[in-house]
């Protein structure tokens, strides 16, 4: 059972919180970071990043990186950018896009849950990915990025969450990527009890985006419990900050490939090997995408190409029967040499939210040939996840993105 608990959050004042509110640390390049950091100094991507502080002589990594980061979360908790809740609340946190909405439970997660699998993942992490957001959480001795999860669709939950919406807000704001952003702070003793002992019944709760931020917050906790052998488990550091979203609200968007060249085929050759595993109709010069599972777009020379993968390759398995795996197995290992995706500087990948626009631009520039897929689905990394499988790398893109900044919990309460 799931331990989901209220904590003391410290967050910006009304009147800043859209200056603060920040796309996650990892969606940007160190040049990228600087310039939105320079475009908005309140961003907390200068103290997610806090690169952004130093000129291009002082290393990403390099501890004093980390230090700046904690002396600007502390001066802007001096200065009054943040606040401070004097009690311990939950938050309901909406993200608009498009027209379409979706809300999560902001909340804090056990450390124990995900080491016991009650919280599961479907992605392996890397330890230089982990050991930045580890020296980050550790050194600013506050988790300042939620990890995004998911649970299956609650009725009794769901209706509380809709009573707390038709309450005044405590932010409202649009951000400049046009993504709405409305969060309301649930105080209630009566609320809280109820959210807390609905979540205890919930039995899985899986990772939806954010396992290194996940993995790294997990280890700090069990550094902090090593730090204190007499602890209780109830210490803030046992815990890490969250957004828990209902499966039947979330939105996952096609996760797409581009290939720098032909692996020695001519085009006529290539579109002849794809043919054993795919029914290939040509599509003409009209952007297309995939309209159903199994089914794969594909533009090379431009002109666009439809895929269907042939029944004999359709596996019905969670992680060999997923199309980026289909793709992967029987197209871009066997006939353009990609065994290894995560490394192969051959292969790259663009998420969903750059448009088909973006896939004919890479082929035509740096690249030869783009797949674009048809979007993994919630159930399919629910499965993934059930079974203790892992997806192949880029399976998933989720939108919209959780913003930082906005929700920061302390690791000694």
């Amino acid at each position: 059972m799931a331990e989901i608990k209220p904590f003391f959050c410290i967050r910006p004042s009304q009147e800043l919180a859209a200056r603060v509110a920040a796309l996650p640390y990892d969606v940007y390049n160190r040049e990228e970071a600087c310039k939105e950091v320079k475009r908005e100094p309140l961003s907390f991507l200068a103290i997610d990043r806090a690169e952004t502080q130093f000129d291009d002589s002082v290393d990403t990594y390099d501890e004093r990186v980390y230090k700046k980061a904690k002396e600007l979360l502390e001066e802007r908790i001096l200065d009054g950018t943040f606040v401070a809740d004097e009690k311990e609340c939950y938050f309901l946190y909406q993200l608009t896009m498009n027209g379409r909405s979706q809300t999560g439970i902001v909340a804090c997660a056990s450390i124990d849950d995900y080491l016991n699998q009650v919280i599961k993942k479907h992605e392996n992490t890397r330890a230089e990915k982990e050991a930045d957001r580890i020296r980050h959480v550790d050194t600013c001795n506050a988790q300042t990025g939620p990890i995004f999860l998911a649970y299956r669709s609650n009725p009794v939950l769901n209706e509380v969450m809709d009573q707390v919406k038709r309450e005044v807000p405590l932010y409202r704001f649009v951000s400049i990527d046009g993504v709405g952003h409305t969060v309301w702070r649930v105080e209630d003793a009566q609320r809280i009890t109820l959210i807390r002992d609905i979540f205890a019944s919930i039995e899985q709760i899986y990772i939806a985006d954010g396992h290194h931020r996940a993995a790294s917050a997990v280890k700090v906790g069990l550094k902090r419990r090593e730090a204190h052998p007499a602890y209780t488990g109830q210490e803030e550091f046992n815990y890490f900050l969250s957004v828990l979203f209902p499966d039947d609200q979330l939105f996952i968007m096609d996760y797409n490939r581009v290939v720098k060249d032909l692996n020695g085929y001519s085009v006529e050759e290539f579109l002849e090997k794809v043919g054993e595993s795919f029914v290939v109709e040509a599509m003409g010069e009209k952007p297309y995408a995939p309209v159903k599972v199994h089914e794969i777009g594909m533009y090379l020379d431009g002109i666009w190409y439809r895929l269907e993968a042939k029944p004999e390759v359709c596996i019905d398995h969670p992680v060999e029967g997923l199309d980026v795996s289909i793709l992967q197995n029987t197209l871009l290992e066997p006939l353009l040499g990609i065994g290894d995706p995560k490394t192969d500087t051959r292969i790259d990948f663009v998420g969903g939210i750059r448009g088909l626009e973006e896939l004919e631009r890479r082929a035509k520039t740096d690249m030869r040939v783009a797949f674009t897929m048809y979007p993994t689905s919630i159930k399919q990394l629910f499965d993934v996840a059930d079974a203790q499988l892992l997806m192949p790398p880029k399976s998933t893109w989720f939108e919209p993105k959780l913003r930082s900044g906005l929700f920061i919990h302390r690791l000694d309460g």
